[in-house]
Order: structure tokens, then C-alpha cells, then sequence
């Protein structure tokens, strides 16, 4: 699939020179004492756990940033299902430039895989309705463009990257200013003060705001810890003024049901602080 647009380059070697300094710093003394340096070898990609395969692409870039001759033969790619036994690809070249990336690409990919698994469980639940899954900001701080990439290849919709790319007034904003009106007509002068194209999304918790949010006229609303029949009624009131958003608490066998209200998305922080690493490893081709 192709890479969401945060997925930069430039972003990608960041995230990676971070990680490898943090797991290499001085050297990989374990390997630099014990491997001699022109040795070549293989290594392939070993799944010992059906799921959602996630990381190929960067695990690739990974080695490849580390060490351009490095040689990766994929047989699967982003997002295919995978079952135990399965060879995803195979790495050849200097066996020291492997054994020291081993464990930030089988980190990340274990970890995605683990999201786009999860993420993928609980999109199908959703076949046949117009709502579509969103992730949220619930992530792993520095991973998380792994993790909303992953979001996105196991057939999520990323929400926001981050603080910067949307207005979201959630509740602590509209209590620290008074009212949702309030911060909402605060919202609008600061984009046009500062020349911003944003969205602006507002929380709400009850019929009372989600009547001011449609009177405030937002981009989107969002209906937080609310029941099925209340969130049903809002979405009758909002009656496509905007898009509408579920969220709080969402588990994965009320997705069906919260679909039927008519709202444009549901929001789960489960598919990135909830998802379960999946079994991966890399093993040395004798």
C-alpha cells in the first residue's frame, strides 16, 4: 500500500537514527566481539503468529539506512494476512549489520503487526456500514508514525497526526473557557488571524452542547461516552450539518450497533494502547 503522507522520509530517518542510537550508542559489543567483519550471512523473517502482517516496508529501510548493501528479498507485503510458518522475506550481507538491527526491526514489526492485527478485527466489523474506524492520539511517544501507520494498514482512518494538523476543543478546553461557543468563536479568529486551513471538531457530552456545537457550526462533533440511544438522537439533531464521531469507551462487539446511530466515524484508543505484539523473529539461514 502506498505510505500515508506523515510518512516522510525525513521523518523515517529520524525516527531510526533515534532508535539506533538508543540501542547502539558506543557500539554493539556483543557482535563487534564475536563476528569478524567481512563475514556475509542470511537471515530471514519468521512468523510464528497468524495476523496482519505490518513493518515490511520499513523494516527494509531500516536495514538499508544501517547498511545500503544490504540485500532484502520480500515475499509478502504490508497488510497481507500471514499465518505461522510464513517466510516474509530474507536479508543477506554482513552478518554484524544484521545481528545489530535485528531488534529494531523486529521491534517495530512486531509491535505494527500487533496494531494492523487488532485494527483490521475490528474494521471488519464495520463492513456493510458507512462508518469508518479512526485511531486517536493514545500512542506511544516517538513510535508514533509506526503506530498510525500501522493504523492504516491494517484498514483504519488515521485522525489527526497530532496537536498541530486540527482544532479539537475537548472538555478541559471548553471548561477552562467558559463555553463551547465561546471557544469555538475563539477557534475561528485564530485561524483567520493566522491564515490556518483547520478543522475544528468539538466535544461534547450531552444534547445541551451538542445543540450549542450545531449552533457554533464546527467541521465536526464529536459524541463523547454517550449511550446508543442518545448518540442516536444528537445524529438526528446534527441531521448532516457535519461529521459526526463516536467515541469513549467503544468496545469491539458495540461497533455494529454504534454504526447503526448514522455517525461518520468511531475513535478507539484501543488499536494503539490495546493492541497485543505479535510473535515474530529473525533466524540465521545456515
Amino acid at each position: 500500500m502506498k505510505r500515508p503522507a506523515y510518512v516522510t522520509d525525513k521523518v523515517l530517518k529520524q525516527f531510526i537514527k533515534n532508535a539506533l542510537e538508543e540501542d547502539i550508542h558506543d557500539g554493539d559489543h556483543s557482535t563487534l566481539s564475536t563476528i569478524p567483519k567481512d563475514l556475509e550471512q542470511s537471515a530471514k523473517l519468521l512468523v510464528k503468529q497468524d495476523c496482519i502482517l505490518a513493518g515490511v516496508e520499513l523494516a527494509e529501510i531500516i536495514f538499508k539506512t544501517f547498511d545500503k548493501n544490504l540485500q532484502v528479498e520480500t515475499f509478502v507485503k504490508d497488510g497481507d494476512a500471514v499465518k505461522i510458518g510464513d517466510i516474509a522475506f530474507i536479508v543477506k550481507g554482513s552478518a554484524r549489520s544484521i545481528l545489530s538491527t535485528e531488534r529494531l526491526v523486529l521491534n517495530c514489526m512486531q509491535r505494527m503487526s500487533g496494531i494492523a492485527t487488532l485494527t483490521h478485527d475490528w474494521d471488519s466489523r464495520l463492513i456493510g456500514t458507512k462508518t469508518k474506524l479512526l485511531d486517536t492520539r493514545k500512542t506511544t511517544p516517538n513510535f508514533r508514525v509506526c503506530e498510525k501507520w500501522a493504523v492504516a494498514i491494517g484498514g483504519g482512518t488515521n485522525h489527526r497526526y497530532g496537536l498541530y494538523d486540527m482544532i479539537m476543543l475537548k472538555d478541559n478546553h471548553i471548561d477552562y473557557n467558559g463555553s463551547i461557543t465561546n471557544a469555538v468563536k475563539m477557534a475561528k479568529e485564530y485561524i483567520k488571524k493566522n491564515k490556518k486551513k483547520l478543522k475544528i471538531e468539538v466535544e461534547t457530552r450531552n444534547l445541551e452542547e451538542v445543540k450549542e456545537a450545531i449552533k457554533a457550526k464546527v467541521d465536526r462533533i464529536m459524541l463523547d461516552n454517550m449511550d446508543v440511544p442518545t448518540m442516536a438522537k444528537a445524529v438526528q439533531m446534527i441531521n448532516g450539518a457535519c461529521e459526526t464521531e463516536a467515541s469513549g469507551g467503544i468496545t469491539r462487539d458495540q461497533l455494529k450497533e454504534v454504526a447503526s446511530t448514522g455517525v461518520t466515524y468511531i475513535s478507539a484508543g484501543a488499536l494503539t494502547h490495546s493492541a497485543e505484539n505479535m510473535d515474530l523473529s529473525l533466524k540465521a539461514m545456515k
